[in-house]
C-alpha cells in the first residue's frame, strides 16, 4: 500500500521544523534515536510567548473539546482493551498531538504557512501472538492535512479520524485509522461522564503555577467495531478511555518522567494515577491520581493515598531503557490491592519519540472481593 506521509521532525528548542523521508517505523537500536517526550513538555525559557494554565477555571464546551492553538503543546489521548472471538485480547492506542512551534509567528501569504504542527500515533498489540504495531505520523496544521473542530467534534490527521456529535456531549465517537498491517474502525459511548482532573480541571505537575495542564478524561467508553491485524479481521468489544489536556510548560526541570495508569475494574470502578519520576530518585509529592466510582462520581487520590512498587523490569532491545512492566498497587483506604501487568512487555514505541505505552491486566481484591480488569500504562523518560 502507497503510503503518504506528511512528516515534521519538533525540536525541544524552538520546536524547529525539519522534513522527514518515508520510512518504516525504528525497531532496531541504530534507528531507534528520536526526541525526549519529557523534554518537549518542559522548561520556562521554551513556554515564553504561549498561554500558560496557572490555576483553576472553568472548562467551556463544546469549544474545549477543539483545539487551544495558543498553548504550545495539545492532546487527544484514546487508549483501550478489545476482545474478539475466543475471548482474544487486543490493546490499541491513537493519540492526536498538536504543537505550536513559534508563538510570535503570523500567517504567511502561502496557504502551507502554519506555526502549527500536528503529530499522530497509532498502536496495536495483539497479545495472543505477541505481536505490537506501531506508527508514527506528522502533518503541517494547513490546507486541510491535520487539525481539531467542534460544530461537530473532529480531530484528524490525513485520514486518522476521531468525530463525534455536536454540542456539549460529543458521544459516540467514531474512530478509524489505518496503516500498514493495522487498521481500527471504532465506535466509543461514554458508560460515565467526563472528569475533571486535579483542581476542577487545573492539573499542577511542577512548583511554578504553570507548570500545569487543563486535564478532562472519559474513564469509560464502551467500544464496539472492527480491528485488521495483517490478513485478519476481527469483530471486537470492550473499554476505551480517552484523555484531553493542554498547556505550555508541564514539567519542571527536576522531573525526569512519569509512571501513568488508567485502569478500569470489572466492579465499574476506574482509576487513574501517574508517578512523577524527579531526576535524584525520588517521587515528586504532586504524584496524584482520580477514584471514579461506577455512578460516576469521582474523588482526587493525592500521592500518600497510593502505594505503586515495581516489581518486573524488561530492557528494550534498542538499549538504554530498562521499563517496569508489572506493579503491585495498593490504595489501603480503599481496602484495594492489585497487581498490574503488561500484557506483552514490549510495548515500546520506538518512532521519532521513544516511550513504552501498553495495555495492562489487573487481578487483586477490593474490600476482601476477587476483582479483575484491563488498563493501560504510560512510562516516559527512561530512554533520554
Amino acid at each position: 500500500m502507497r503510503r503518504r506521509w506528511w512528516v515534521l521532525l519538533v525540536v525541544l528548542v524552538g520546536l524547529l521544523l525539519f522534513l522527514l523521508w518515508p520510512r518504516e517505523p525504528a525497531r532496531d537500536a541504530d534507528q531507534a534515536d528520536g526526541f525526549s517526550v519529557v523534554d518537549m513538555l518542559t522548561g520556562e525559557q521554551a513556554a515564553e510567548g504561549y498561554a500558560r494554565v496557572t490555576g483553576p477555571e472553568s472548562l467551556n464546551f463544546p469549544e474545549d473539546h477543539g483545539a487551544h492553538p495558543e498553548y504550545r503543546h495539545e492532546w487527544w489521548y484514546v487508549t483501550g482493551n478489545l476482545h474478539g472471538e475466543g475471548n482474544r485480547h487486543f490493546g490499541y492506542q491513537i493519540t492526536f498531538f498538536r504543537f505550536n512551534v513559534d508563538p510570535e509567528a503570523t500567517d504567511g501569504e502561502s496557504a502551507w504557512s502554519t506555526n502549527q504542527v500536528w503529530m499522530a500515533h497509532l498502536a496495536l498489540t495483539d497479545s495472543e501472538t505477541g505481536r505490537y504495531f506501531h506508527h508514527e505520523r506528522f502533518a503541517r496544521g494547513a490546507v486541510g492535512l491535520a487539525g481539531a473542530e467542534v460544530e461537530p467534534f473532529r480531530v484528524w490527521l490525513e485520514d486518522w479520524r476521531l468525530e463525534g456529535q455536536e454540542g456539549d456531549d460529543i458521544m459516540p465517537l467514531q474512530l478509524t485509522a489505518s496503516e500498514g498491517d493495522v487498521a481500527v474502525s471504532l465506535t466509543l459511548e461514554a458508560a460515565k461522564p467526563l472528569v475533571l482532573q486535579g483542581d476542577r480541571g487545573y492539573s499542577q505537575k511542577g512548583p511554578e503555577p504553570g507548570n500545569a495542564s487543563r486535564y478532562f478524561s472519559y474513564t469509560r467508553l464502551r467500544t464496539a467495531g472492527e480491528l485488521r491485524v495483517g490478513g485478519e479481521t476481527f469483530q471486537v468489544q470492550g473499554l476505551s478511555w480517552m484523555d484531553r489536556e493542554w498547556g505550555s510548560s508541564v514539567l519542571s526541570e527536576a522531573q525526569r518522567g512519569w509512571d501513568w495508569f488508567s485502569l478500569q475494574l470489572d466492579d465499574g470502578v476506574d482509576i487513574m494515577f501517574y508517578t512523577l519520576r524527579l531526576r535524584d530518585g525520588d517521587v515528586d509529592p504532586r504524584s496524584k491520581g482520580l477514584w471514579v466510582e461506577q455512578d460516576g462520581s469521582y474523588t482526587v487520590l493525592l500521592r500518600e493515598a497510593v502505594e505503586l512498587e515495581a516489581v518486573r523490569h524488561w530492557d528494550s532491545p534498542a538499549g538504554d531503557a530498562r521499563y517496569p512492566v508489572a506493579w503491585h498497587l495498593r490504595v489501603p483506604e480503599r481496602d484495594l490491592a492489585l497487581e498490574v501487568e503488561a500484557t506483552l512487555d514490549d510495548q515500546e514505541l520506538r518512532t521519532g519519540f521513544r516511550y513504552w505505552e501498553g495495555a495492562v491486566r489487573i487481578r487483586g481484591e477490593r474490600e476482601g472481593t476477587p476483582v479483575r480488569g484491563h488498563g493501560y500504562a504510560e512510562l516516559t523518560g527512561y530512554a533520554d
